[in-house]
């Protein structure tokens, strides 16, 4: 019985990783699958125990945070008109890289996969962003990251409460003091934003 699971896990595993490899090799014309999910699908193939997967998809969600922030901090560098919000992007786009690497490393070493480029979520606030210009983009994107930092600071901390893999646990943990220092430089720049625009 268990030779069976394990041998219909891994067809379900070579069956998912193909399905990956025909989305990539297909032209612009069909949208791709969204990474988060493809990548959640696998963790599935992977993981029996409830507490598992909770771990799988909170490292996922933490996956997805990092690429958007990375994604936006650097549209913020290129867009703002502000030297406060290109500032602000940037610290966001190193600390969300060096947040990346580590959780890769983690991911890797718990065989967990996670995303490797952005999320369909991801994307859309970039594009969202990317749609404004002037002080109406460095409002946005001040406000963008104030609402992003309070619900990361609240996936987090459920994390740290809900966590079976003790390692993924002291990781949650230990990104906490960052994050909460990220949210009070945003909401530093969203004032500077709201005073330009009232001038």
């Amino acid at each position: 019985m268990k030779k069976y699971n394990y041998m219909k896990k891994t067809m379900l595993m070579v069956t998912l990783v193909a399905s990956v490899l025909l989305i990539a090799s297909c032209g612009n014309n069909q949208k791709s699958q969204d990474t988060k999910v493809v990548a959640q699908d696998i963790n599935e193939a992977k993981f029996d125990a409830n507490k598992q997967l909770k771990d799988t998809k909170f490292l996922v969600n933490a996956a997805e945070i990092n690429m958007k922030q990375i994604q936006l901090g650097q549209l913020a560098q290129q867009k703002g008109s502000t030297t406060h919000v290109k500032e602000l992007g940037k610290m966001m786009e190193d600390a969300y890289t060096k947040s990346q690497k580590n959780l890769t490393a983690l991911a890797r070493k718990k065989s967990i996969t996670i995303p490797t480029s952005p999320t369909d979520d991801a994307q859309d606030a970039y594009t969202e962003l990317d749609k404004k210009s002037g002080t109406d983009f460095d409002k946005a994107y001040a406000d963008k990251m104030v609402s992003h930092h309070e619900d990361a600071i609240k996936t987090f901390e459920d994390a740290t409460k809900e966590r079976y893999d003790i390692d993924i646990n002291n990781w949650a943990i230990a990104a906490l003091p960052d994050l909460r220092t990220n949210l009070n430089y945003s909401i530093d720049c969203q004032k500077k934003c709201e005073e330009m625009k009232s001038k």
